[in-house]
């Protein structure tokens, strides 16, 4: 198996600013839980930069190397550093707090920017991305772009303000020894600079291997019974454990570059320290001996500060560090997420489409026109791939309130007529005409609101039957649920259930048959009332007895609407009003009734009478 994922997104080699200025962004949504961060860090910053101030004070004032010790206001110092602690404690409580606020604030911004994007691109993007690919984004890139905005914010505020203050106070105190400290600070910029790139390039191939494990996940969830059936365990193990073993690979030269930040900070920051040492030692032996280096004055209070500063003034050069080096490893999660929320869809409305009929988030419904459901193919060319046309040429007219089955070979192109009347894809040329209109000057959502789709794998979201049937209608009363069960013979199994309509049909309707899970959605098409029906190889997983009751439902839901019938068992077919047979390139080679075509003795015929020896093989072997 490939856990490969088919879409490629633009990545960066290097620290892209307007990307993270974006992202930075959706903290920025929140103005006043931003302010009240930035004033809670500015009291902590201030505060810890006046510890050493004070405790040049304390030496100089009531130690004094250079004379007789003195505690004359000692209990005001004293009242004043204790006032100076309640305060620093208080503000970092409050933005411990804001800080955990605004990580949920991001995260939940952009997790419902990333769902509205899902809902509203093309069929084709889904084709091409797994969803495990999908579940990585949206769960642990987000979790972990959230966490670290929200953090590195708090983190940054007070490293910047803390080494502000503290330079500032340096420099105050005195500004060639002041230097010499940050004499360390350019080296250290050197090579942080150096190790941006390979970080950054570790940390996308680490993230792109956490969406291989994700999809692994996904289908080895999703593909259990066949995993079973097929006794794929030990394989499917081994092709996992590679997988895994690529991303700690990667993970761990990531961990180790980033980790090499940290121990450089340390020892530079000690090499600052004793250059404090050094010559601030000379400077206060100088000054006691009543003479004077080229520092100047340095009395050992101001000693002590500077050398409380070069240590501590390292502590957010650290952070600063970690924060560079978690935003090298969350820029390959941060593109990730970026490129999905800016996936345009291959299937867009025009800006005069939109202007008059809205969008499918914003619809303007009262513009919408009565579909009557005609439907004509314009000499339409489609393909996925240009070397592979599906469609060429291909013309059609479907008459409004006519039910028209395709049939024909695997790969005719089938499939692809229906996804191209739905508007799921676009024709590459030609035109596709509803109601004598180009459906491209009209919403997808006008017409997509008067489709009923019923597939051969049904789909049922996680809730009750009752919540299924009512999917498309969710205004819909229980006489009117109960009255679409009772026309596809849904309600026999369904009052069958311990409790009736209230049955939890779990994840995809797993606690449902497959047969009971087509049923419940041709229920749910038929409650929604479309003009237009689509039916997908509909009755394949419904048994004979009940394929024949629905099929007289249908017979009477789709008098007078336009339905389509995709369909490989011909019996399910016979009455509709054309039969179309369609072979390679969308070529259609018959064209009739169910008797017409029997009496043409060609490809119908002899399809149709092969299936009927193999369904009487299988009742005399019953």
């Amino acid at each position: 198996m490939s856990y490969e994922n088919e879409v490629e997104f633009n990545q960066k080699e290097k620290m892209d600013s307007k990307l993270w200025k974006r992202l930075f962004g959706y903290a920025m949504r929140n103005r006043a839980l931003f302010v009240r961060i930035l004033v809670s860090m500015l009291i902590v910053a201030i505060i810890d930069a006046l510890y050493p101030i004070l405790t040049r004070y304390a030496i100089d004032r009531f130690v004094r190397p250079d004379a007789a010790p003195s505690t004359d206001g000692i209990w005001v110092f004293f009242a004043v550093y204790a006032a100076l602690v309640l305060l620093q404690g208080f503000c970092t409580m409050r933005f411990i707090g804001r800080s955990g606020e605004m990580e949920m604030a991001i995260s939940y911004a952009i997790r419902q920017e990333a769902y509205r994007k899902l809902q509203t691109l093309s069929f084709s993007f889904y084709d091409k991305t797994s969803a495990g690919y999908l579940m990585a984004r949206m769960v642990s890139d987000v979790a972990r772009l959230s966490d670290m905005i929200a953090w590195s914010i708090t983190d940054f505020l007070w490293c910047g303000f803390y080494m502000l203050f503290c330079f500032a106070a340096m420099f105050w105190f005195n500004w060639k020894l002041a230097l010499i400290v940050m004499a360390v600070i350019p080296p250290l910029a050197i090579v942080s600079l150096y190790l941006q790139k390979r970080i950054l390039r570790y940390q996308r191939v680490a993230r792109k291997h956490n969406s291989r494990i994700t999809s692994a996940f996904n289908e080895g969830i999703m593909g259990a019974m066949t995993t079973k059936t097929l006794v794929r365990e030990e394989k499917n193990a081994a092709e996992f454990e590679t997988i895994t073993s690529d991303m700690r690979k990667a993970s761990v030269k990531a961990s180790v570059l980033s980790a090499t930040f940290f121990p450089l900070v340390i020892s530079l920051g000690a090499v600052g320290t004793s250059f404090a040492l050094i010559f601030g030692g000379a400077g206060v032996q100088a000054t006691l001996g009543g003479s004077e280096t080229f520092l100047g004055i340095i009395t050992a209070g101001t000693l002590v500060s500077f050398i409380n500063y070069a240590s501590s003034l390292f502590d957010p050069i650290q952070q600063l560090a970690g924060i560079f080096a978690d935003m090298q490893s969350a820029q390959a999660s941060a593109e990730r997420v970026l490129s999905l929320l800016d996936t345009e869809s291959e299937v867009q409305d025009t800006p005069e489409a939109e202007a008059k009929y809205g969008t499918s988030m914003d619809p303007k419904r009262e513009n919408w026109e009565p579909i009557n459901g005609e439907i004509t193919f314009d000499h339409v060319d489609f393909f996925y791939k240009e070397s592979e046309p599906l469609l060429r040429d291909f013309n059609l007219h479907i008459r409004a309130g006519e039910t028209v089955a395709l049939v024909g070979e695997t790969g005719a192109g089938k499939s692809t007529i229906v996804n191209l009347i739905c508007r799921f894809y676009e024709p590459k040329k030609g035109r596709i005409l509803i109601d004598g209109k180009d459906y491209r000057e009209r919403s997808q959502l006008w017409l997509q609101s008067s489709l009923g789709y019923v597939l051969q794998q049904p789909h049922l979201f996680s809730g009750t039957i009752r919540d299924n049937i009512r999917f498309g209608r969710p205004d819909a009363d229980d006489t009117s649920v109960h009255r679409a069960a009772a026309m596809v013979h849904a309600d026999a199994f369904i009052e069958r259930q311990q409790k009736g309509y209230d049955t939890e049909v779990g994840e995809g309707g797993v606690r449902l048959s497959t047969g009971q899970k087509q049923l419940i959605s041709f229920a749910r098409v038929i409650l929604a009332d479309p003009q237009i029906f689509v039916l997908d190889e509909a009755t394949s997983s419904i048994d004979t007895e009940t394929e024949q009751l629905i099929q007289s439902a249908i017979t009477e839901v789709l008098r007078g609407r336009t339905s389509i019938v995709v369909a490989h068992r011909l019996s399910t077919i016979r009455n509709a009003d054309r039969i179309l047979v369609i072979r390679r390139n969308g070529a259609i080679v018959e064209e009739g009734d169910h008797e017409t075509l029997l009496k043409k003795g060609g490809y119908y015929h002899d399809l149709y009478m092969h299936q009927y020896q193999e369904d009487a093989m299988q009742e005399a072997l019953k």
